[in-house]
């Protein structure tokens, strides 16, 4: 027995079946693009959907490469399809690649973040792709992002599914895979590094998202200097220059709009001067039974005539100018991580451009790691490493002035220390450079690992203890402050190492005096002098 459907049931029903098959908002053919897609990033809508759509990367795009092989659906002859790791910097593209592999036909797109995936993510994953491959031959491409987040037990799950087959990989990471990404994965893996974007790379995307329905669709321009800037600003990042592009395109539109809200506001006072004069002739027409034609009449056909023109300049496309680009985008946001590659690279210009006498470079990545937020005390600590080992004895302040600003640092913090750190760079970067110390150093290490270095002779040894003196320790020592020049002739290196040296002074800066110095003591300590 059919019980009645209750009316309010039908109600809801036919609310829900009502305008089923219209045409969703996406589809509604519209001028405005952002009100289409307003949800949604420029960014996101302008990703690429074909593979020859991408811009850039074009070392990796050639005809055959694993990347096209693996978005074209080829690859199906004895080599297959290759898993590969795509590293670069964020904006290169790599999760544009993933979602133009995942538009392939006859195999499966799975996509994983290794932030909020696991171990049983990629199991379930793998027991799928095997069961696809089995019942109907299908392939399984894993685009598994930031995989330098998996830890070694994460990234050896997925070893098997690679090593057989079931799945193609295609993991992307901004760190170097050489030092996060497990070997076993490395080796079953093609690495392709991708390199950031040329300026007339960015120049493109910008065109092709100012013009592009999916983009901007022609509703702002933009003034060459204006995209100059933003192209300069994105260094490379693809997103951060779409990013910016469409602030400064908000900007502008607002710019626009407070304008023609100006002009309107402005018009005002015309409109109520028109309305007083109409109100006169009514009263006219009252008095005789005909109103005189006033003379504000030509006027108001006047401003009827212009009015067209008006109307069409307020319709006008609205100009991102470069003071719309400033002020979406104040400044570079620098690319800098902290605990990744940029990190070293940085530091290691930083030390080397201060080794190599250039003051102007070596203050250029100061200031990157500055901005960059960077420890200053660890700034501070390769100063120091830096004042010894290249700086040395050629120029013995150096040392105290990185000293005193890493002290400073603890006193003043910044962003006052840098002033302070500024002072040490530019000191070390223009001091005469030795590294005799440092190399001296390194010669004695190699040598006391060699095995090098008999026993202490018995005149140098501790003789401060009961019994010492009986087993013949400190018997002979010469005090050298007894002899000429506080220098006493004996022997102070073990027996196998008494011909070695280790200081080797240069002949710059202040160890051009220290070379005659050194060879001279050597001489009167070992016995040599003529």
């Amino acid at each position: 027995m059919c019980r009645p459907v209750p009316g309010y049931l039908l109600l809801r029903y036919s609310e829900r079946v009502d305008g089923l098959f219209d045409l969703e908002p996406e589809d509604q053919p519209t001028s405005e693009p952002t009100r289409r897609r307003g949800h949604q990033p420029l960014a996101a809508r302008m990703r690429p959907r074909t593979i020859d759509e991408v811009v850039g990367q074009q070392h990796l795009l050639k005809a055959g490469s694993p990347l096209r092989q693996l978005a074209t659906g080829t690859g199906k002859g004895p080599a297959g399809l290759s898993s590969v790791i795509l590293y670069g910097p964020p904006g290169t593209g790599k999760t544009t690649l993933a979602h133009v592999l995942a538009a392939g036909s006859d195999r499966k797109f799975v996509e994983l973040s290794a932030i909020t995936s696991g171990i049983k993510d990629v199991r379930a994953v793998m027991d799928q792709a095997l069961l696809d491959r089995d019942l109907y031959g299908r392939t399984t491409i894993l685009f598994l992002d930031e995989i330098h987040r998996f830890n070694k037990a994460q990234q050896d799950a997925l070893l098997p599914g690679v090593e057989n087959g079931w799945i193609v990989l295609v993991a992307a990471t901004t760190e170097n895979p050489s030092f996060s990404v497990v070997s076993p994965l490395l080796s079953r893996s093609l690495m392709l590094t991708l390199k950031p974007l040329t300026d007339d790379d960015i120049a493109v995307l910008l065109q092709r998202a100012l013009e592009s329905e999916r983009g901007l669709n022609n509703s702002v321009t933009i003034s060459a200097d204006a995209q100059e800037h933003l192209v300069r600003t994105a260094q490379g990042d693809a997103r951060r220059a779409l990013t910016a592009l469409e602030a400064a395109a908000a900007v502008a539109l607002e710019d626009a709009a407070r304008s023609a809200d100006h002009s309107a506001s402005a018009q005002e006072p015309e409109v109520a001067t028109q309305a007083v004069d109409e109100d006169d002739a009514e009263a006219a027409e009252d008095t005789s039974g005909h109103a005189d034609v006033p003379f504000d009449v030509e006027a108001e056909m006047e401003a009827e005539t212009e009015t067209p023109q008006a109307s069409q300049t307020d319709s006008s496309v609205p100009e991102i100018t470069l003071a719309h680009a400033e002020q979406a985008l104040n400044q570079a946001v620098q690319r800098y991580d902290k605990d990744g590659d940029q990190h070293y690279d940085v530091v290691s210009a930083f030390i080397k451009s201060m080794r190599g006498s250039d003051p102007d470079a070596a203050l250029h990545y100061l200031a990157r790691m500055l901005e960059a937020g960077e420890d200053p005390r660890f700034v501070a600590r390769r100063i120091m490493i830096c004042a010894s080992e290249d700086v040395g004895m050629a120029d013995p302040q150096a040392l105290q002035v990185a000293v005193a600003a890493a002290q400073s640092v603890q006193l003043v913090g910044m962003p006052e220390a840098r002033i302070m750190l500024a002072q040490a760079v530019v000191h070390i970067a223009t001091a005469p450079k030795s590294n005799a110390s440092y190399m001296g150093i390194n010669k004695a290490i190699a040598d006391v690992r060699a095995g090098k270095g008999a026993q202490v002779p018995p005149h140098l040894r501790d003789a401060h203890y009961p019994g010492a003196k009986a087993l013949g320790h400190g018997k002979g020592y010469k005090y050298s402050h007894d002899y000429p020049h506080s220098v006493s002739q004996q022997q102070y290196l073990p027996d196998d190492l008494q011909a070695s040296e280790y200081y080797v002074p240069t002949t710059n800066g202040f160890e051009r005096e220290l070379n005659h110095r050194v060879e001279l003591l050597r001489q009167m300590v070992r016995g040599q002098q003529n």
